[in-house]
């Protein structure tokens, strides 16, 4: 470990620390987070070793996540070391769950430094080898998707990355809504039939008097309407994937001819006599508890366990809002490219609002409202009134100072970001979105102005008057 940041105000520790580190590692001090973020912004450090009083004195501790930190965009390997004094020890315990290698206390002891030090390299060694796996087995258009700091997401996409080359059944558990049609193309295209068809099928929206034939097709005459032969999903599917969606939905006849194809590769259309060879990978998935099916009779029990070969359960999207972040980016991108407004970003209030909602429709549900308020939205970031009330709770001036859950650092910032959000609206709308007459007005310089309406997500151009335009 070459290069490490000691980011303290205590000139005394640092000396200490310095002189407990390797003299190989390239060891610089910084007092506070500007001037940290701008070393290793420049020039990345391997370990940072930071003070928690700093980023609360930024008011950055209650929601800190490590994979949104500025420091962690620049370098995706740095690891943290927490320095706390032994009263905020819970504090650095929560920043340890959240991502942190490790916590010393105050007054740092070198030989706590020389234990803990062997551990942090094992981890960023750890994180090289894992990052180099996942580029040389990921194809790259899905290694965004893949991103993720969520633990069961992580062991998630490392079952699927086993899986994938094999032929072997797999079946997604989750809530609606949680994207496992998404996995379902992961798993295909990572595996050895990504050249072949990928052909999905979502068994609830096809009537039961229509299912067999979609799956397995029918030839002519087969049932009133029959005027041709017509070939199934698994004919279609020949040498690559078929994607069984909400397969509990399917009826006892087509669960039998599943169940065929499972055991034995054959299949016959209806109405035909003879066997056809069945030559593709199936993935089933489904919302509903297979297994209470299993016990009430909906479903076949031996269905069941040739499909639960290699059960995958997705979590759903309150239990894994760390990835929130990513997700947001990669929506975000697509609607830039579908709509080419180019929106830039998120006010911070949305994204705050994102973590206290509980997303019943999970992903899919974040997908379709941020699709609404990119719509609407007419400023160069996706600001909170564009989105549904409900998404946004407790961001109100009357919640601001009353939740006793909220550190003080916290409440008085969102009283200032709601003040200035209300002044720069009413300072517009008086002046008609003229930029100078309105910074005359505030005090301020024009650029100045210019930065918080960028910040607060506000567009000039909203607030002119037809007589301007």
């Amino acid at each position: 470990m070459k290069d490490i940041l000691v980011l303290t105000s205590r000139s005394d520790d640092f000396s200490l620390i310095a002189s407990a580190l390797p003299e190989t590692s390239n060891v610089k001090h910084a007092v506070d987070l500007a001037a940290a973020q701008a070393m290793h912004s420049k020039a990345p450090f391997d370990m940072i070793m930071a003070d928690i009083a700093l980023f609360e004195k930024e008011g950055d501790t209650e929601d800190f996540s490590f994979s949104t930190h500025p420091f962690v965009k620049a370098s995706p390997f740095v690891q943290f070391v927490i320095l706390c004094p032994k009263n905020n020890l819970q504090k650095a315990l929560k920043a340890v769950k959240e991502g942190a290698a490790g916590y010393l206390m105050y007054p740092v002891q070198k030989r706590d430094i020389q234990l803990l030090l062997p551990s942090v390299i094992r981890t960023l060694s750890r994180d090289f080898e894992l990052d180099y796996l996942r580029d040389h087995f990921w194809k790259t258009e899905w290694l965004e998707i893949i991103r993720s700091k969520n633990f069961n997401m992580k062991e998630i996409y490392g079952n699927i990355r086993s899986v994938a080359p094999t032929i072997a059944t797999v079946l997604l558990l989750g809530d609606t809504g949680t994207g496992k049609g998404m996995m379902a193309r992961l798993i295909h295209w990572h595996s050895q039939r990504s050249e072949k068809p990928f052909i999905e099928v979502h068994c609830g929206a096809i009537p039961d008097t229509l299912i067999e034939s979609e799956l397995f097709g029918h030839e002519k005459g087969a049932f009133t309407g029959a005027d041709r032969r017509k070939p199934g999903k698994f004919e279609m599917a020949k040498g690559g994937t078929i994607f069984l969606d909400e397969i509990g939905t399917i009826t006892p006849s087509a669960q039998i001819k599943l169940l065929q194809v499972l055991q034995n590769g054959i299949f016959s259309r209806i109405g035909g006599e003879s066997m056809l060879k069945s030559d593709v990978r199936i993935i089933a998935a489904t919302n509903s508890d297979l297994a209470r099916q299993v016990k009430t009779g909906e479903f076949r029990k031996d269905l069941y366990y040739r499909l639960n070969i290699f059960p995958i359960k997705i979590p759903p999207l309150r239990e894994r809002l760390e990835d929130l972040p990513y997700l947001t980016e990669i929506f975000l991108e697509n609607l830039n490219v579908k709509y080419g407004k180019k929106i830039d970003g998120f006010h911070y209030l949305v994204l705050e609002g994102f973590k206290k909602y509980d997303w019943p429709g999970n992903i899919r549900e974040l997908e379709n409202i941020l699709e609404r308020a990119y719509i609407l939205e007419d400023s160069s970031v996706m600001t909170p009134q564009n989105f549904p009330r409900e998404t946004m709770p407790g961001f109100d001036c009357e919640s601001a100072g009353n939740d006793a859950g909220t550190s003080l650092a916290q409440a008085r910032q969102h009283a200032i970001n709601l003040f200035e959000h209300s002044y720069l609206t009413a300072l517009l709308e008086q002046t008609g979105g003229r930029i100078g007459l309105a910074a005359q007005k505030a005090g301020i310089t024009a650029r100045q102005l210019n930065r918080l309406l960028n910040r607060h997500g506000l567009n000039k151009n909203k607030f002119k008057r037809k007589k301007d335009i």
